[in-house]
């Protein structure tokens, strides 16, 4: 008997998946504890409709992504640190610092935890910053931090 499954179930398959099952595990294990539905031609096609929805929400994503980082790329964010007697910062420059202005400058909410730095910035100058939007979309930025 062919049936989708609507949970992860050990041994057989994940959620979303159809699997052919012996008739009796189907009809006394998986549909009473509602782990899965019989695979006819309504929820085949439900499955089908969800699975497309799913491709086009991905594919939005990226496109915002794409979009996201062509608008950062090559941008350059100000930031103004104080300084002690000898010349240097106070703390340091942190990807929180740099998600919020880059958001001023942009106009978008940046997640502090897509920036990557090598080190916290502890000193005046330029600095060149990635931000990973997706897995395989980033953009390069520069950071002037000055007094």
């Amino acid at each position: 008997m062919k049936v989708i499954l609507l949970c992860d179930v050990k041994g057989q398959g994940k959620k979303d998946q159809i699997v052919d099952v012996s008739d009796g595990y189907a009809r006394n294990f998986l549909l009473p504890q509602k782990k899965a539905v019989i695979a006819d031609a309504k929820s085949t096609g439900e499955l089908k409709s969800k699975e497309e929805a799913k491709q086009f929400k991905i594919e939005e994503d990226r496109k915002a992504a794409r979009a996201l980082a062509e608008k950062i790329k090559g941008i350059k964010i100000d930031i103004q640190m104080g300084h002690g007697a000898d010349g240097r910062l106070y703390g340091s420059v942190t990807a929180k610092d740099i998600a919020e202005a880059l958001a001023k400058k942009i106009g978008m909410d940046v997640d502090k935890r897509k920036i990557t730095l090598k080190d916290n910035i502890k000193a005046y100058g330029n600095y060149s910053v990635d931000i990973k939007i997706l897995a395989d979309i980033g953009a390069t930025f520069e950071v002037l931090v000055h007094e």
